[in-house]
């Protein structure tokens, strides 16, 4: 049979066609995640409403937890921020970490930033292909231009370089890549201008907007509701006269505001709000379905460590600064419709160094250094029966009541004060770490004892001896 010129243009163009349509389902099929990880600062374990919060309303927060999934076993790496956030870019414990202490704290007295060695999530992620930002609180160059994110692979920095720049939400700079950008009329001592929280979520849903047609990452590192306790007047109104107890707060270093209860219960809220526009914005712009986002927080409260107003820390014992579970063991919730099952709560174990590997494992590369962490994407994505366990998870801390050594490894916790026995407590039947039964334990104390020689390389920084705290 012959086909005339016509019949024949006609078949080109369908086979043309279908050839097109088939290489565009490829291309679909390889379109790579974006990846937003937002943190909070010094937000307790229970501040959120889906792990039990009664007071402080999280209305998105819970939303996104019951379109995604909670693990309830979740560990930040440290129970300060700066170490905290080297664990969560990097992949390593804080046996292994560069960085294993705030600024203050070190051997020297000198603050330890990233170097050149530090091999970071968003290095991994522009590998292949990937636009990379930090927007929020960085500090990881405290001094050092080398620690600075752009030369830790962040296309895009918009925040605090510093922490103690961090410590106002009305300062006066903020940096931009590597510039100092002032803000207009800001004045952090009286409280004016505009608050830094909400330039930080404006930035960041222009970032998604403008990237929105690229694979990218977004670390939004925001500041709530770390000290100073400032929100505006707005925040406060639903928790006014409400017969809260008054909880007095004095104005010095930090600007507090002068009642500390509404004001803390203002500042979490205003944080769920803008994490429900972030996700809303996703959806309008067509690309939640592309976009896995994960929430979580760099230690435990500090606010409420001692006063159990809003129990902020749940059932766990300690807060801020603590190894305790109340200082470590932080809410975590992951949120990519379509492929992270809505409504699930896991107690799979894991902790900050996991992300890393996690991202790496999503985009099915291999890290490129030797981390710690294990990835937690067969938990995500319902796949339990490949989802490898931990062996343990470690961590260390060293400010004035240490040095001080944790180690969880499957159902139990061993807790090691500088000069006295160790403590050992059995999770599942005794989360809030009341009863240390290493007494009737002696195996497993050994055991734990000699994992906790076994798992940190030395650093001299970092050593575990009594020290003080530098004047810089």
């Amino acid at each position: 049979m012959h086909m005339n010129k016509q019949q024949l243009s006609i078949q080109l163009l369908f086979v043309l066609g279908a050839c097109l349509l088939s290489f565009s389902a490829v291309l679909a099929a390889e379109k790579k995640p974006n990846i937003i990880f937002i943190l909070a600062d010094d937000l307790g374990y229970a501040d959120v409403g889906f792990n039990g919060q009664q007071k402080i309303r999280t209305p998105a927060l819970d939303n996104m937890a019951r379109e995604g999934m909670v693990l309830t076993q979740h560990y930040a790496g440290s129970t300060v921020c700066m170490p905290s956030r080297c664990s969560l870019l990097t992949g390593k414990h804080m046996g292994q970490a560069s960085i294993r202490g705030n600024p203050r704290w070190t051997a020297s007295g000198k603050a330890v930033d990233f170097g050149p060695e530090d091999i970071t999530v968003a290095e991994e992620l522009k590998r292949v292909g990937y636009q990379t930002a930090i927007i929020g609180k960085w500090g990881l160059a405290e001094v050092a231009d080398e620690g600075m994110p752009n030369v830790q692979g962040f296309d895009y920095f918009y925040g605090y370089r510093t922490h103690r720049e961090a410590h106002h939400y009305y300062y006066r700079d903020i940096w931009e890549q590597n510039q100092i950008q002032p803000l207009e009329g800001n004045d952090f001592f009286t409280k004016q201008g505009q608050y830094t929280h909400d330039v930080f979520c404006s930035k960041a849903l222009q970032y998604i907007s403008d990237n929105k047609e690229n694979p990218f990452f977004l670390y939004l590192a925001l500041t709530i509701p770390h000290y100073e306790l400032t929100v505006p007047e707005i925040e406060k109104k639903p928790y006014e006269n409400l017969g809260w107890p008054k909880r007095e707060m004095k104005a010095a270093h930090y600007r507090h505001d002068p009642e500390g209860n509404v004001t803390y219960a203002g500042m979490v809220s205003r944080m769920d709000r803008d994490i429900g526009r972030i996700l809303s914005h996703l959806k309008s712009l067509g690309i939640a379905e592309n976009t896995l986002v994960i929430f979580s927080s760099d230690n435990g409260p500090e606010y409420e460590k001692k006063d159990r107003f809003f129990n902020s820390n749940g059932p766990f014992r300690g807060g801020k600064r603590d190894l305790y579970e109340g200082g470590i063991r932080v809410p975590f919730v992951a949120w990519w419709p379509g492929t992270i099952e809505g409504g699930e709560r896991q107690d799979h174990i894991s902790a900050f160094d996991d992300f890393l590997p996690t991202v790496c494992d999503l985009i099915g590369i291999s890290p490129t250094d030797e981390i710690t962490g294990i990835s937690y994407l067969p938990t995500l994505i319902g796949e339990p029966e490949k989802q490898e366990k931990r062996e343990y998870i470690y961590w260390e801390f060293n400010e004035r009541e240490g040095p001080i050594q944790a180690i969880r490894k499957g159902d139990w916790k061993a807790v090691k004060f500088l000069k006295k026995p160790m403590e050992l407590y059995h999770l599942p039947t005794d989360p809030g770490e009341a009863s240390n039964i290493a007494g009737s334990h002696p195996q497993i104390v050994e055991n734990m004892d000699a994992l906790f020689r076994e798992v940190r390389t030395e650093s001299a920084e970092f050593t575990l001896v009594k020290r003080s705290p530098s004047k810089n």
